[in-house]
């Protein structure tokens, strides 16, 4: 029930009975596109009569609400049959938690036959309950390409039966795309990514979806961090850790160890787990000095284990395991390990960074500096491509002075 004296509305409880209602009336079998169209007008239609006259049961209200605009749009057609549900009664809600109707329209809006971006959009849209405007500012585009993008996911969605389970890895897929979209706009895509996560963590007993849960907590905990008063980035080392969110922290390290706690012989540590473990051992460090690296080491071993040809298909994760080898073998067997995978990774901007990072520990400062710039010759991120500018300039000036 949401609690508002009359003359006022919280649009933001509002916003949280959408997905329960959607996904009660795609249940039934309306079609995605039209349920959604008539919740829309549903809550607008809302934001008219609630202030003055709040209803008991605000969820069975919007259903009523979309079932009658739905009606409505049949009978207008004149062609349709009328279903013996689509009645003007008060329909009950649907027999399921909360949590069940999230995963369900996760399902439905990461559709195998949706383009990654139109997942994206389409989630934001059904579950997070984001305006058009919303997700279109968030994302960079105009207001107008947005509802192109959302048109047409609805428009693949039409027809197809909507009641089959999905895949679970597509939907944290999306949901981890979302979380690295940033922030951006009048949208914090990473708090929506984290609040989407928590509501599937509940419809689901899967430990790579409290992994995901927690990798994204143990990596936002450091974002007030992440950039100088000026914008710059900041890296790991250089960060002021009393800026971290050490309440986030503890909640991303408590998830993390419920889903490690499930694992077995047969079922280990999926991707989402092993790079939480890793944020998490940098978050718990006090200093970068006193970072365990030889643990962080362990689990990139485990990272690239689970895929077959980790160099192509996860460079991320075979530079990153270039980087603990330099601070556990030392630099020299960092840059060893890089020699091994410039074959692959040589024209990537990022194999140029970590070699700089490996020259700056082994005290080469000009290596260091040759490898900076050529890696910010080669990003394609301005902000990206700036602070490695920076870095080549500080290994010249560091230089100088010895």
């Amino acid at each position: 029930m949401i609690d508002e004296p009359p003359g006022r509305l919280d649009e933001g409880a509002l916003r949280t009975l959408v997905p329960g209602v959607l996904a009660g009336l795609v249940r039934r079998g309306e079609d995605f596109d039209a349920a959604e169209d008539a919740l829309q007008e549903a809550l607008l239609e809302a934001l008219r009569v609630w202030p003055e006259h709040p209803p008991r049961d605000p969820r069975a209200w919007l259903a009523t609400v979309a079932t009658r605009r739905l009606v409505d749009a049949r009978r207008s057609e004149a062609a349709r049959h009328r279903r013996e549900e689509a009645t003007y009664a008060e329909p009950r809600p649907a027999a399921t938690e909360e949590g069940d109707d999230t995963l369900f329209l996760l399902f439905c809006c990461c559709h195998p036959d949706l383009a990654p971006a139109s997942q994206v959009a389409l989630t934001l849209r059904a579950v997070g309950g984001l305006t058009t405007r919303e997700i279109a500012d968030a994302f960079y585009v105009p207001e107008a390409t947005m509802a192109q993008r959302i048109s047409r996911a609805k428009r693949t969605l039409r027809g197809r039966r909507l009641d089959q389970p999905g895949d679970l890895a597509v939907v944290l897929r999306v949901l981890y795309l979302i979380y690295t979209a940033g922030h951006a706009g009048r949208v914090d895509l990473a708090g929506e990514a984290i609040r989407l996560a928590r509501q599937l963590t509940l419809a689901t007993e899967e430990p790579e979806a409290r992994g995901l849960l927690a990798l994204m907590l143990l990596n936002h905990a450091r974002l007030p961090a992440r950039l100088d008063p000026e914008g710059r980035i900041v890296t790991l080392d250089r960060q002021d850790r009393g800026l971290w969110d050490t309440r986030e922290i503890a909640e991303g390290v408590r998830v993390l160890q419920s889903a490690l706690a499930m694992q077995t012989e047969e079922r280990r540590p999926g991707r989402y787990q092993v790079e939480a473990a890793i944020a998490a051992l940098h978050d718990d460090a006090a200093s970068a000095e006193e970072t365990d690296w030889p643990q962080i080491l362990a689990w990139y071993d485990d990272l690239v284990a689970l895929t077959d040809d980790p160099v192509r298909r996860d460079p991320a994760a075979v530079l990153g395991r270039a980087v603990a080898i330099g601070h556990v073998l030392g630099a020299a067997a960092g840059l060893r390990e890089t020699d091994r995978l410039r074959e692959v990774l040589g024209e990537r901007h990022r194999w140029h960074a970590v070699r700089g990072h490996l020259h700056e520990l082994s005290g080469d400062l000009p290596a260091a500096a040759t490898a900076y710039a050529e890696a910010a010759r080669r990003a394609t991120d301005v902000a990206e491509r700036d602070h490695l500018v920076r870095r080549a300039a500080r290994a010249r000036a560091a230089d100088r002075t010895q």
